[in-house]
């Protein structure tokens, strides 16, 4: 039988996950800043440069249902210790040695660390806090939020203090040493290891019917893979197409930046929100509205609107996610079946999300022209409300 958490044990695994979020994204958002400098001195193509993010974020689908086997060998603790070592071992050696076979190879090798590490997390919460898995699911994205938001910001001013791009890429695996502390803490308290070690996850698995042969479970894979691709596509072209538009590696940089702040925010308050006034479909078709707002003001051209643009456009990037995260969990009744809902959620919706990217690339290298680009932002918060109508609210659709 589980025990119960005292206080200090709370917050102690509150601290852990966010700490372990934190690492989830600098490694790929810390390219997209990056994307000229790394093309322009590596001699490479937007499609070569563009495999930097897709390559992990695709891991991060294919690999995912190594989640529970991991879990099964290692368990949860050890998991997470190897699992964050091996993210900072790699991006530290990316601020070692500047080729393009060690960029790709990391980024391959990330995005499996990756993959296991978010079903686990999320199926811990499920079991661990039942009842407040909308805060706590706030908590880890918001974490994911900090991580990216700091990556797509500071790798620019590390870049531009030093001229060089590894040294921005590699700083990174300091946050991993920050996470294997925190983790380290939370797994001190026995409660914690014993709730972790004895969940469903564990243990000899019933019988249940497969995520993949039901309804609700595909159109959320569907959600998380749109939502997937708005946010990688998103935060790898916006630095490159501010450029194109007029402003400087800097400027577009902050203008990431800005952008990725009003997320982490958004990451932490729509969860909350949405557990005090619970009508989901209201609040992801706000989201969705804004980001058509955001599209067509950063569309324009003009400075101003664009940093209007980018302000609004971490309304969606920001709340989309953590709603995504929380489908399963509205969904499942153990953390067994979320687990098993989320690495299937995780693994189409992450494949999905890392090709996008990859297209944009193409279609940039064939027409040298971001219009459609923006189209294709466009295309992807229409197709969301689309989905949003068929999922509806909670339990309508079976």
């Amino acid at each position: 039988m589980i025990k119960e958490f005292t206080k200090k044990d709370s917050v102690l695994l509150l601290i852990a996950i966010f700490a372990v979020a934190v690492n989830m994204r600098p490694a790929i958002t810390s390219i997209g800043p990056m994307l000229e400098v790394i093309r322009e001195q590596l001699s490479l193509s937007n499609v070569q440069v563009s495999m930097l993010t897709a390559i992990p974020v695709i891991c991060m689908g294919i690999f995912a249902t190594f989640a529970p086997y991991f879990n099964r060998k290692l368990g949860l603790k050890r998991t997470m210790y190897l699992m964050l070592s091996l993210i900072g071992l790699l991006t530290a050696i990316r601020g070692i040695v500047p080729s393009f076979i060690v960029l790709i190879g990391t980024a391959f090798l990330i995005g499996v660390a990756l993959a296991v590490m978010g079903p686990l997390l999320s199926a811990m919460i499920k079991q661990n806090f039942p009842q407040r898995a909308a805060s706590v699911i706030g908590v880890y994205s918001f974490g994911m939020g900090v991580g990216a938001s700091a990556s797509a910001g500071f790798t620019v001013l590390f870049y531009d203090r030093t001229s060089s791009y590894p040294f921005a890429l590699g700083i990174w695996a300091v946050l991993a040493l920050l996470g294997l502390l925190a983790w380290f803490f939370a797994m001190r308290v026995e409660t914690v290891i014993y709730s972790v070690r004895q969940s469903p996850l564990t243990e000899k698995q019933e019988k249940s019917v497969s995520p993949w042969r039901i309804k609700k479970a595909w159109l959320f894979l569907l959600f998380f893979g749109l939502q997937s691709s708005a946010f990688f596509s998103i935060v790898t072209w916006l630095v490159p197409m501010a450029k194109s538009l007029g402003m400087t590696l800097l400027q577009a940089g902050m203008l990431l930046s800005v952008m990725t702040v009003v997320q982490i925010f958004l990451n932490l308050g729509f969860p909350l929100l949405m557990e005090r006034f619970p009508a989901r479909r209201f609040w992801v078709l706000l989201m969705l509205i804004s980001g058509v707002l955001a599209t067509l003001f950063i569309w324009t051209g003009v400075h101003s609107l664009m940093w209007i643009g980018a302000i609004v456009m971490g309304i969606p990037l920001g709340g989309l996610f953590p709603i995504a995260l929380l489908l399963p969990l509205d969904e499942t009744e153990t953390a067994d079946e979320t687990n098993s809902w989320t690495a299937m959620m995780q693994t189409g919706g992450y494949i999905i999300g890392g090709l996008f990217p990859l297209v944009i690339a193409l279609i940039h290298d064939w027409t040298g022209d971001h219009n459609y680009t923006f189209i294709i932002f466009l295309g992807f918060y229409i197709a969301l409300m689309i989905l949003t109508l068929l999922i509806g609210e909670k339990n309508e659709i079976q």
